[in-house]
């Protein structure tokens, strides 16, 4: 008698649990997410229509309707290849597909940043951010200032008793006017203060009353 449990339970494509999640943000049908599925576990992946219609059990129009959205989409495309008998061969390249996933993943990251930031600020005024402080926030990230700069003007606010969005915007406001990058070119800018004037802790320094020299 045919198990038809043993035929379901057998294994014949493999794909990253991470090229799975990043597929579901790009919103892939279910057809267009079987060809990927299908070019990515095929060695020589070549459109053989025939073929992919025996293995995936899909009509051809819808094949070739998913094939053409992939391609518009920019996630495959088809190269020429010159082959050493003089042959030309048209293969499916995957290229597309994983520089949408590599930009979907940093993307990705950059928003796990922006949460542990809120974590760090929520943590050192013991309260929730209000929306007016996330956007705050949002876009000291967005004009690309550097999160240890941000997190260095709240360690100076905290330092200072001072729990205030609106003074720790005037220093970073005073930190980017001087062209200050990272925490380095803060600590190296009392460097060169403390040639002229006595010692300064780095949190002991008023950054909203400094004059350059």
């Amino acid at each position: 008698m045919l198990d038809y449990k043993d035929i379901l339970n057998v294994k014949h494509y493999v794909i990253s649990d991470v090229i799975i999640k990043e597929l579901v943000k790009i919103e892939l049908n279910i057809n267009e997410f079987l060809l990927i599925m299908y070019f990515y576990n095929e060695d020589n992946k070549i459109f053989d229509l025939k073929r992919i219609k025996q293995e995936l059990g899909l009509e051809e129009k819808d094949i070739l309707e998913a094939f053409n959205n992939l391609t518009i989409k920019k996630l495959i495309n088809i190269v020429v290849e010159n082959k050493e008998n003089g042959k030309v061969e048209e293969t499916i390249s995957l290229d597309g597909l994983f520089a949408t996933l590599t930009n979907s993943i940093k993307n990705s990251t950059k928003e796990t940043e922006k949460e542990n930031i809120f974590d760090i600020f929520e943590r050192e005024f013991n309260r929730s951010l209000s929306p007016i402080e996330y956007e705050i926030v949002n876009a000291w990230l967005d004009n690309n200032i550097n999160e240890e700069l941000i997190l260095g003007a709240l360690k100076e606010a905290i330092y200072n008793g001072v729990k205030n969005f609106r003074y720790i915007d005037k220093i970073i406001y005073e930190w980017g006017k001087k062209g200050f990058k990272t925490m380095d070119d803060v600590k190296k800018h009392l460097e060169n203060k403390e040639k002229t004037e006595p010692k300064k802790e780095l949190f002991d320094y008023d950054w909203l009353d400094d004059d350059e020299e």
